[in-house]
């Protein structure tokens, strides 16, 4: 893949792309596609029976990611206006029905500057990230597609459906991010996962197992769910407070130093959130106590500095750095 910003460079850029598909496929054969700079990434979940009726659940903004690969998730988009919601989810039903698909769907898209969206692909599957649109709607996914499959109609219309609340979801990954994200493996000596109202644990892990090289290094998917974005937040923050993993090391840190991020707070931010704004030399050397809590000064501080330059918006206290040490 190459990126030509300049018409002078088409032809160059060209040239290399098909001798790096020759050399790597045995095929020159290249695409030439717009390219978004700085682009959201937003998806819209489907359900379509067999019965002819397709819906659209809303969208879940997965912006925040390392390596191309969602890390943090939430629904609905702090950006969306009803009306471009509704283009969205239309335009995702238009998809799916275009191909008579059936069951749990994902459409996803990119959304530039000027928030127009451009079709990427579709995920024929359930998403990792569903989660959130269950919190958001009141629905059961996984119970929906398995009725589907059964020949049921879907219980409701699309008028039915409405947003209730706000939701985010972390991926919990055994990942280093002092150390660009890399896996890492060891035993689980503690595990002690949150509890409380908003807030749910998907995982499939217990204190003393084992984090291996054989498998996808996600632990757990934690998931908010407040009356509104600023309330999920604050859950969230606490929850991963109160998240309790020690053997080895995880992306809690820094998912905690996204919560706290005014470009996160304030939804202006894009798929190069960890390249812009994420500075790793901030935790590095701490342990997992010392870390959250130095996660959370670093928010402390970018939000003053933000509000110091206007652009500051109501805080939420930060959890207690005490309780972030005891353990």
């Amino acid at each position: 893949m190459r990126i030509v910003e300049k018409e002078s460079e088409l032809k160059e850029g060209l040239e290399r792309a098909i001798s790096e598909a020759k050399s790597a496929f045995g095929d020159g054969s290249v695409f030439i596609e717009k390219y978004v700079a700085g682009p959201r990434h937003i998806e819209v979940q489907v359900m379509a029976d067999t019965h002819g009726n397709t819906c659209y659940l809303f969208e879940r903004e997965c912006s925040v990611q390392r390596r191309h690969q969602k890390v943090v998730e939430e629904a609905p988009s702090a950006v969306l206006t009803p009306e471009l919601r509704k283009r969205m989810g239309e335009a995702a039903v238009a998809v799916a029905k275009s191909v008579d698909y059936t069951g749990a769907g994902t459409v996803e898209f990119l959304l530039d500057e000027r928030m127009n969206f451009y079709f990427m692909e579709m995920n024929t599957r359930l998403q990792v990230e569903h989660p959130v649109t269950e919190m958001i709607t009141g629905l059961d996914l996984v119970k929906l597609q398995i009725r589907v499959a059964e020949g049921e109609e879907l219980p409701f219309k699309q008028e039915d459906l409405e947003i209730i609340g706000h939701a985010i979801e972390v991926r919990v990954y055994a990942e280093d991010p002092m150390n660009n994200f890399l896996p890492d493996i060891g035993t689980l000596t503690t595990y002690r996962p949150p509890q409380g109202p908003g807030v749910r644990v998907d995982d499939g892990f217990e204190e003393g197992m084992e984090i291996s090289i054989h498998y996808d290094p996600m632990i757990a998917k934690l998931i908010t769910h407040g009356a509104t974005r600023e309330e999920a937040i604050t859950r969230m923050e606490r929850a991963i407070d109160d998240y309790a993993i020690t053997g080895v090391e995880t992306t809690l840190p820094f998912c905690l130093y996204v919560m706290g991020h005014e470009a996160f707070r304030s939804g202006k931010y894009d798929t190069h959130f960890v390249r812009d704004h994420f500075k790793p030399e901030l935790l590095e050397g701490l342990d997992a106590s010392e870390a959250h809590a130095a996660a959370l000064v670093a928010a402390a501080v970018n939000r003053v500095q933000a509000g110091a330059s206007g652009s500051a918006r109501p805080e939420t206290p930060p959890a207690s750095a005490w309780k972030l040490r005891r353990r």
